[in-house]
């Protein structure tokens, strides 16, 4: 069979049919999930290459590399000038794949708990966190959603800085659960040993946090100013046709 011609930012990356499975479990997160649902064994069967372990399942090598290569994902966001495009690039670079992130995440973390139990370094409590965690943030981004963003798309309004405060407080409880993932995993780093699983569910939260927390940047410091910029200028604050009142 040929190699798949994969698309130029995939072709540069680590990706590789030569790859065992074990080791793309484990670098990208995500991929898991794929393996289990394709039953490609990534935990014992983790030394066989991911060609191998494809062709012994009779399954098309290109069409699973496809799919891992979309796990694989690029942080570039449009400038805020164009905020209509970045909030459309929040919505699926980071809302779409929380939620696609959290799930798997969960059920390693509750495997590992269960497997691990009389191990000293389990991360006993993770799985329930990760779920606090879940039902917080589409929490969350259900409000960005259907009251936020509409607004914002809409040209913003005087009151659109009342939910953006809202956003920036819930984005403070974010970064606090973040703090407890890290304390709960030593910083997302396994402990020697540590099965492809255990190596899987650390390496997918790290991920998590990176992009929670770019997330969060991209709301806090670069969408929401322009919004908040707009109302003190219509306001005729600092920068307005009224003169500046700060003095």
């Amino acid at each position: 069979m040929n190699a798949p011609v994969l698309p130029p930012e995939v072709a540069a990356s680590s990706l590789s049919a030569n790859q065992t499975i074990g080791q793309i479990a484990v670098e990208i997160p995500g991929a898991t999930a794929v393996f289990r649902r394709l039953k490609l064994d990534f935990c014992c069967g983790g030394h066989l290459s991911l060609a191998s372990a494809v062709a012994e399942k009779g399954l098309d090598l290109e069409a699973v590399m496809a799919e891992l290569a979309q796990l694989q994902r690029t942080d570039a966001a449009p400038e805020a000038s164009d905020p209509v495009a970045l909030i459309d690039h929040i919505l699926s670079r980071y809302h779409e794949v929380h939620r696609a992130q959290l799930p798997e995440l969960i059920r390693m973390a509750h495997r590992v708990e269960n497997v691990h139990r009389a191990n000293p370094d389990v991360p006993a409590g993770l799985g329930e966190l990760l779920e606090f965690m879940q039902a917080d943030l589409i929490a969350h981004m259900q409000k960005e959603e259907g009251i936020l963003f509409p607004m914002l798309k809409a040209g913003g309004n005087p009151f659109v800085t009342q939910p953006i405060n809202v956003m920036r407080a819930e984005h403070v409880s974010h970064t606090n659960v973040i703090e407890k993932l890290n304390a709960l995993t030593n910083n997302a780093t396994p402990p020697l040993g540590a099965c492809n699983t255990w190596r899987a569910l650390y390496n997918g939260i790290g991920q998590l946090i990176e992009d929670l927390m770019n997330h969060i940047h991209l709301e806090n410091n670069v969408l929401f100013p322009y919004y908040e910029a707009k109302v003190r200028q219509n306001a005729g604050g600092c920068g307005g046709s009224g003169g500046c009142q700060c003095s």
